[in-house]
Parts: C-alpha cells; sequence; structure tokens
C-alpha cells in the first residue's frame, strides 16, 4: 500500500471505532510514519509544533491500539497495519474489504438480503430493518476529513427518515457549511435500516436516464442491455425497486442540474425531466428514502416540503462553538479569542480552514495578532468559493444582495424598496431566493423582518459589484 491507501485505511478503521473521521493533524501522523518521517519533519509539513503533533501521536496509537487489539506506536505502526490488512484478506470467506471509490467498507459475501415477508411499512415495525446486512454502492461517495458535531441535525434526520418514514429529504446550505460530511456521518448510522444504499454524485451533471440506468443496475442486478430504453419506462422500474425494497439513495452535489442567472430552484434547460424524479419518490407510496445534497432546494422540493408531511428541508448553518475543534487540531493560539473568530466566519467549517490555514501561514498561529488588523481575510481560495455562489444569481438576487452590503445595520424590505428600482413582488422573489441559497440572513426585530449579510457574504458583494462596475466601465470605452 501507498501512503493515499494506508490512509484511508487508516481512516476507515478510525471511523468504523468511532465515529469520526482522522483530523487533518491525524492524517498527517499516519501519513508521515508511514513515509518514516520524524516527528519534526511532520510537524513541519503540517505547519504544526514538534510537541502538538506528538500529543496528537501519542492519542491516535492509543486508539489504533484498541482498534488493532494490539500495542501500536510509531515504531511499530507499519508492520501493525500490514498485519491487520492480511488478517482480514485471510478471513474472506466470510467478508471481503471492499473500496467504494474512495471508502473501503466490510461487506459479506453471501446472498443480498431479501425483502422482508412483513413489510416495516406495513407492519407499523422497525424490527425487521435493523436486522438487516445492507447491500452497499458508494462508489461516488467522498473521502471526508473529521465530521464535527452536528448532534441535533443528526437527530432531527433520523426521526425524520426512521420514525416519520420521509420519502424525499434536502440537506441544504452555502457551499463548505458540511452537508456532505453530515450525510455520510447519517448514513454510518441509519444504514442498518435500510436493504440498499446508494451513494451517487450529479457533479458532472449526468442526464435522467444515465442516473436512472446506474441505480436500477444496482437494485435489479440487470445489465444494461437488459434496461428500457425510454424514460418513463425506467422511472417506473426503478419506483417497483424502491416499493419492492427500503433503499436509501443519497444524490450529492444537486445544485449542477440546476440553473443559473435565474431565481433560486429552476433546472437547466436538459435537466428539467429530474423534476418529474423527484416528484414522484416525493408524492408516491414507497418504503425508501431519498435525500438531496444541495446549495438550493429545486422548486419540486419546496413545494412538497409545504404540503407533503413524508418530505423535509434542512438549512444547514454553521458549527458554532463546535468550530473550536478545527481550530484545535490546525493548532491556534489564543484561545479566548476563537469565538470571535468563528462568528466572523459564520461557524462554516471550510471557510474557518481557510482563515485559520492564513493565521498559521502569516501570524505563527496567533489568533490575537490576525484579530488585531480588524479587517476580514478572504483569500484567493475563499473568494473563488463565493464566486461560484454569485455566479448563480439573477440580476435581480445581485442588485438586492449589493444593497444590503452597503448597510452597516440590517435592513427593512421597505428600505431596501428605497434604494432598488424594483416592485416589491419582486423584491420578494429576490429575498426568498436568496433565503433559499444560505446567503442572506433574517432577523427579527419586533414586528417586522430585518436582512444582513454574514461578514464573508458582505465583504464579496463588495468585490462583485466593484469588479462589474469595472467590466460596464471598460465596455463602455
Amino acid at each position: 500500500m501507498d501512503a493515499e491507501e494506508i490512509l484511508r485505511f487508516a481512516d476507515n478503521l478510525v471511523f468504523a471505532k468511532t465515529g469520526k473521521r482522522l483530523n487533518d493533524h491525524q492524517r498527517a501522523v499516519v501519513r508521515g510514519t508511514w513515509q518514516r518521517k520524524t516527528y519534526p519533519q511532520i510537524a513541519k509539513e503540517s505547519y504544526s509544533s514538534s510537541r502538538h503533533i506528538r500529543n496528537v501521536a501519542s492519542k491516535l496509537w492509543q486508539l489504533l491500539s484498541q482498534v488493532l487489539e494490539e500495542n501500536v506506536n510509531k515504531s511499530n505502526f507499519c508492520s501493525a497495519m500490514e498485519r491487520y490488512e492480511i488478517s482480514q484478506v485471510s478471513n474472506s470467506g466470510h467478508f471481503n474489504l471492499v473500496q467504494k471509490g474512495n471508502i473501503n467498507f466490510c461487506t459479506e459475501t453471501s446472498h443480498p438480503p431479501k425483502t422482508p415477508q412483513n413489510s416495516p411499512s406495513t407492519q407499523g415495525s422497525n424490527e425487521d430493518d435493523t436486522q438487516q446486512k445492507p447491500r452497499l454502492d458508494l462508489r461516488d461517495a467522498p473521502d471526508t476529513a473529521s465530521f464535527y458535531d452536528r448532534t441535533s441535525e443528526l437527530a432531527t434526520l433520523e426521526q425524520w427518515i426512521i420514525q416519520e418514514r420521509c420519502r424525499t429529504i434536502a440537506i441544504l446550505g452555502i457551499s463548505g457549511i458540511g452537508k456532505t460530511h453530515l450525510a455520510l456521518q447519517l448514513l454510518l448510522q441509519i444504514q442498518n435500516q435500510f436493504e440498499y444504499v446508494i451513494w451517487r454524485s450529479l457533479g458532472t451533471s449526468p442526464t435522467l436516464q444515465t442516473t436512472l440506468k446506474s441505480l436500477i443496475k444496482f437494485l435489479s442486478n440487470l445489465p444494461e442491455t437488459e434496461l428500457p430504453a425510454s424514460t418513463d419506462e425506467l422511472l417506473s422500474l426503478l419506483m417497483e425497486n424502491l416499493r419492492s425494497h427500503r433503499c436509501l439513495i443519497i444524490l450529492d452535489d444537486v445544485q449542477t442540474i440546476l440553473s443559473s442567472e435565474q431565481i433560486a430552484g429552476n433546472y437547466r434547460p436538459e435537466y428539467k425531466n429530474y423534476s418529474t424524479l423527484f416528484k414522484l419518490i416525493g408524492e408516491t407510496y414507497h418504503n425508501s428514502c431519498l435525500i438531496l445534497n444541495s446549495w438550493e432546494p429545486p422548486r419540486e422540493i419546496v413545494a412538497s416540503s409545504r404540503e407533503n408531511s413524508r418530505c423535509h428541508s434542512l438549512q444547514l448553518g454553521g458549527l458554532g462553538a463546535a468550530a473550536s475543534e478545527i481550530l484545535r487540531e490546525k493548532g491556534l493560539l489564543d484561545e479566548d479569542k476563537w469565538e470571535s473568530l468563528i462568528d466572523t466566519y459564520r461557524g462554516n467549517p471550510l471557510w474557518i480552514k481557510i482563515v485559520a490555514a492564513a493565521i498559521q501561514e502569516l501570524f505563527s498561529s496567533r489568533v490575537a495578532e490576525f484579530l488585531k488588523y480588524d479587517t476580514l481575510f478572504l483569500g484567493e481560495e475563499l473568494k473563488a468559493i463565493l464566486q461560484q455562489q454569485f455566479d448563480r444569481l439573477s440580476k435581480l438576487e445581485k442588485q438586492v444582495i449589493c444593497c444590503i452590503a452597503t448597510e452597516i445595520d440590517a435592513v427593512s424590505i421597505s428600505q431596501i424598496l428605497e434604494k432598488v428600482q424594483i416592485s416589491p413582488l419582486e423584491l420578494f422573489d429576490a429575498l426568498q431566493s436568496l433565503g433559499r441559497r444560505g446567503l442572506i440572513e433574517k432577523l427579527e426585530a419586533g414586528d417586522r423582518a430585518l436582512f444582513s449579510l454574514s461578514p464573508a457574504v458582505r465583504q464579496y458583494a463588495k468585490i462583485d459589484r466593484e469588479q462589474s462596475n469595472s467590466i460596464d466601465r471598460s465596455d463602455v470605452h
């Protein structure tokens, strides 16, 4: 195994034991140890101190000792992992270690699970579900790092799926907020309640036919040559499988089939038929559940969430105090200043990792020194992420968000209308769409609603406006 393979192997062993992924420093220790590097070398490459890396390593060896059931330390880590891998292969008469995309899973080599004779949906019991061993197809599931506390969100999702038997759930939020991490953790907790679990990414914008064929081939074990040719027949066959078996399907990066430069939720013209899939799964009786991860909700999901108790949406917010774990992993100093930093970047895990890396590089991990400058750091990486969000906005949304960005305090609808030459109905559409994209913050002030932006979004809105004005001026000349 090379360094990346052993890293995935160790990560999945720890994940199976604790439900948490290796954090950045633990990953650095695993990779560096496998490459026979010293702790000072690992510390230098991970922008940390040798003392912190030694502490991380000590706790990691203790954890791996429990997992491997032998004493593990830096000197015997490589041989211990190799011995464990060999022991797993020798047991392959019962289990195989199978790689699905970038994730390894232990799967039975026996026959696939049978449909329970007494369906839980008709008997009102979960007893049969919990005894099943699911068939997993997670080839598109990403290899993620640490999972940070989302206890409340996990409990809500589990209740919707297991207790309320929801058919469709959308996990929504701005880029970097942790939708994929949450869905992966949820999968780990509830997978035994299903016969089939499938993870598919829409990141490459596959056609509906491609997605349907991929799902049906796994659920029906049919070769592609035996699948129907028409989309309607494929949809019918998929729904038959979802009724016959309890399936969990996760579709990631759903925003890629939705249109840019329009109000949130509209489809790109060539992907409009996905709306039929989402409506069928949301409105038709079956035993299964579809989870959609997206920056914004498709229109059918919004409508179904209002009208159907079997369809729900979860708008994911920041981590709050749990984001401190990221700063701790990064070895940042001045813990009393962390709350201010987390609030500024609204607990967005990816944003906080980006600014934490900058603090490591520029301020020797001193948060107080960074905050002294009283300026908001975006950096090219965070700017690029926010640009992707802003590129999706309609002209109407950009008008509104730029208006809000010029105000220091939160503003009311009437105040926005005074500054932007649009009708009230247009403003309502824009505010609703920006809210669904997670780009505005709504506050309650007595009997009226006020709207504001997070500091990072506010800063980028000003940058975007300046860039647009610059392009307009160049067009004139």
